[in-house]
């Protein structure tokens, strides 16, 4: 067995799972990360269907912000040499910023922004020294836009976006590739969308599934890609650099979204 591990934080569900599967596919030993104990069940999945991989599954709240360095500290006492890193967990809420909780808008600023940027300077070191190394993001195509009642959401997969880029100039010469991907609407429950849209959608190209995202996803990485954004009409919508702010405003008043 080889000692490369991908690591993936909001491993438990939806894409975070399918990241799992899709990287234990290419033969990567896996740490996998959720806040939830349900991430044991899926550790065991994995091991039953990859026999011939390492899978450490990882109960850790990364809304923290003690996590990071707990969690770089714990792969370090196990000897384990990430590889990979995927920073995947997020948390959504579709609510105007002033009508959240404190304790949400404090998670969300953590778990999208915080979290991410110190597991990337910690083994972002580590690559780096070693001259070899992949990193995704998950951004959104929202990172485009200021999107009303989505204020935390919208402009932390913003810092995401630019923050990815930034790193995937300046590591590149050391071999470590960044990589950010940038999906619109994912069948998954975190949208908390109804099954009939979520077919809907599916069926005509509007959604994209976990699977073919965490695929496409993984793909664009290994190509040193800097950006992806998966889905055809995802990438129709990030052709519109700036929706005016007067159009904004309409799509409030009239409550279109």
């Amino acid at each position: 067995m080889n000692n490369k591990y991908a690591l993936v934080t909001g491993a438990s569900s939806g894409i975070g799972y399918e990241y799992a599967v899709v990287m234990a596919e290419r033969g990567y030993n896996l740490v996998i990360v959720s806040n939830e104990e349900a991430i044991n069940d899926k550790a065991a999945e994995l091991k039953s269907k990859f026999q011939n991989i390492d899978v450490v599954p990882v109960v850790l709240d990364l809304g923290q912000q003690v996590a990071a360095k707990q969690l770089y500290d714990f792969c370090n006492s196990k000897g384990l040499e990430i590889e990979v890193l995927i920073n995947n967990a997020g948390v959504y809420h579709d609510r105007d910023f002033l009508e959240d909780s404190e304790g949400f808008n404090s998670l969300i600023l953590l778990l999208h922004v915080y979290t991410p940027s110190m597991l990337l300077y910690y083994f972002g070191k580590d690559m780096k020294k070693r001259g070899c190394g992949y990193i995704l993001n998950m951004s959104s195509v929202t990172s485009n836009y200021g999107i009303q009642r989505q204020a935390t959401y919208s402009s932390t997969k913003g810092f995401l976006r630019l923050f990815s880029k930034a790193n995937h100039i300046e590591l590149h010469e050391y071999g470590v590739k960044v990589c950010c991907v940038r999906p619109g609407a994912v069948a998954t429950p975190l949208y908390n969308l109804d099954e009939k849209a979520i077919k809907s959608g599916m069926a005509v190209g509007a959604i994209i599934s976990p699977r073919k995202l965490a695929e496409k996803g993984v793909k664009a990485m290994f190509a040193g890609k800097a950006e992806i954004t998966p889905g055809f009409f995802t990438k129709i919508l990030n052709l519109v650099p700036i929706i005016p702010t007067w159009m904004l405003k309409l799509v409030r008043k009239w409550r279109w979204f």
